[in-house]
């Protein structure tokens, strides 16, 4: 197989260097299971390599991964076996990293619908604005703006919930 249009440009390790982190952490947002976040990994930076698109500039190139990034999660949580998955809701890598209390919060986005948990993971923590989300995601700004009210709304009543539940325990 031969790849006609591969990136002509010397950055591709900067680039990698640079938003490999990012990336990442939104694909493990998506898909929730590691070896799942590994392959939507690959699979954006191979289709950043294959594609020789010149952006007009570094919030372009951004912006370009990042769709990426979740039309490949979204290919993967749309089939049918992932839909038939059972998840152990349980991010042991992130309880070493976090405090109780974040610990809880990124447990609860988590188990957001996704259409919440994207705008709401982007908002806080990668600070984005609601237009950056508009762009990045092609989602109308006011959508973003609802998307994150209900979210913010579902997040305080499953944290109530959690704080309920803990309460009865003593």
């Amino acid at each position: 197989m031969i790849i006609q249009s591969l990136r002509t440009d010397d950055c591709f390790e900067e680039t990698v260097e640079k938003y490999s982190n990012l990336i990442y952490r939104i694909a493990y947002m998506n898909v929730r299971i590691k070896s799942d976040a590994d392959d939507v990994f690959q699979e954006v930076w191979c289709r950043y390599y294959q594609k020789n698109i010149n952006f007009e500039s570094e919030e372009h190139r951004r912006n370009w991964l990042i769709n990426v990034t979740l039309k490949c999660c979204k290919k993967i949580y749309s089939s049918s076996w992932y839909k038939k998955t059972v998840f152990f809701d349980d991010f042991p890598c992130l309880k070493e990293e976090l405090s109780e209390k974040d610990y809880d919060v990124y447990y609860a986005v988590m188990n957001l619908p996704a259409k919440y948990r994207i705008p709401i993971y982007l908002f806080y923590y990668e600070n984005f604005s609601v237009e950056e989300i508009s762009q990045t995601t092609n989602i109308n700004p006011s959508t973003v703006r609802s998307q994150l009210k209900r979210g913010r709304e579902k997040l305080k009543h499953s944290l109530k919930g959690a704080e309920l539940n803990e309460s009865k325990k003593f």
